[in-house]
């Protein structure tokens, strides 16, 4: 069987496809290369995290390479730009992007996504720090791509929902250079809440620092702005931090037990979304084959395996709704420090959440899919 892998592995958003790279490559080897009795060999395709090239390098994964599973890609307007042509080529897709409507409006029989959408993780975290952390006040900063704009949207949506204001939107470009003239702008509040990928969050956070605003407001983010692959080049300026995801390198569990300290020991830090995503795929794709007894010819047969497994995983045990997108545990985590090193702590588990959260299925479904100004904020600041 040949697997593509679509990764960024060069741009802004390198470090996380070179953690999916090194995550997936990792899981092969321990098996192997062997998946339920059938020879793997993975193909990886560089996206750069433009739509375009993402589009390019899947077409040649499915027509030159022949492949009969794509995992990736990474960025949610990368996963939007081929989803029509991975459908229409009926290729079984293990999506990691976070684009909500490909799971949502818009579902294909030939995608699952392992992760969360953009803003399945942000809702537990909303109820988290309303009702726990008692902020009313809160400015959201985020990249300005599909992805930022969907997290904020739901997170807005429920802090809101929870009685909470957001009393400022601010969107930064991808390849931001400096953070300076938007840290500036930021208004007092309890706190901010990060919405950023990659590296960005890190640089973000720094000069938020050195304006001296982290004494004076929290920091609380989503599913990568903290990301481990993000904390191995930070301080104790990151000690405290709350944040929300599906994954933590810190979960206790016997896989994940035998998969953090190995990847650790492997790369020297800890793994965190980009690297288990793409581990978990490998776990899923192997769950899928062993209940096809190993056939990859009948690509019916294994996207029906991949729905229906509850596969025991990194991140604990998962199931799929009927869009095709992950109902599991999300996690609150904090900064913490432990043997020298900064990790996402565990705090608090939020079991089997759903990407609708509890909200009307029906009622969700009919309404626009989260964006930059949808829904728009009922609290925004002059």
């Amino acid at each position: 069987m040949r697997v593509g892998l679509l990764a960024a592995k060069t741009g802004p958003l390198a470090s996380g496809g070179i953690d999916m790279d090194l995550a997936l490559t990792m899981f092969l080897k321990e098996h192997g290369g062997i998946l339920a009795g059938r020879k793997v060999e993975l193909i990886v395709a560089d996206t750069a995290g433009v739509p375009a090239t993402a589009r390019t390098k899947a077409q040649e994964l499915i027509e030159k390479e022949k492949v009969g599973c794509i995992i990736g890609p990474l960025a949610a307007f990368e996963a939007l730009a081929i989803a029509d042509y991975l459908t229409e080529k009926e290729v079984p897709t293990l999506g990691v992007a976070a684009a909500e409507d490909m799971t949502q409006r818009h579902p294909s029989p030939w995608f699952v996504r392992l992760t969360s959408t953009s803003a399945q993780c942000t809702y537990p975290l909303a109820e988290y720090v309303t009702k726990e952390l008692k902020f009313q006040k809160i400015v959201t900063v985020a990249d300005d791509f599909a992805y930022g704009h969907e997290m904020c949207a739901g997170f807005q949506r429920a802090f809101e929902d929870y009685g909470g204001k957001i009393i400022q939107k601010i969107f930064t470009p991808l390849a931001t250079p400096d953070y300076g003239s938007y840290v500036a702008q930021v208004k007092s509040a309890d706190a901010i809440f990060l919405g950023t990928a990659g590296s960005n969050g890190f640089r973000f956070l720094r000069q938020f620092v050195e304006y001296g605003l982290k004494e004076k407001m929290a920091v609380i983010g989503g599913m990568t702005a903290l990301d481990e692959s993000v904390l191995r080049n930070m301080g104790d300026e990151a000690l405290g931090i709350v944040t929300t995801s599906w994954y933590s390198a810190e979960l206790d569990n016997p896989l994940n037990k035998a998969f953090a300290p190995a990847f650790r020991a492997n790369f020297k830090y800890d793994p965190g979304y980009y690297a288990a995503s793409t581990y978990l795929a490998g776990e899923v794709l192997e769950a899928a084959l062993n209940a096809t007894k190993g056939d990859v010819v009948d690509k019916k047969a294994l996207m029906t395996a991949v729905r229906g497994n509850n596969a025991q995983t990194i991140r604990g045990v998962i199931k799929f709704d009927e869009y095709g997108n992950v109902i599991g545990n999300v996690y609150i985590r904090r900064v913490a420090k432990i043997e020298g090193r900064l990790v996402n702590a565990v705090i608090k588990t939020y079991p089997d959440v759903t990407q609708f959260w509890t909200y009307d299925k029906t009622a969700f479904l009919q309404s626009p899919v989260y964006s930059r100004d949808y829904p728009p904020a009922k609290n925004l600041e002059p």
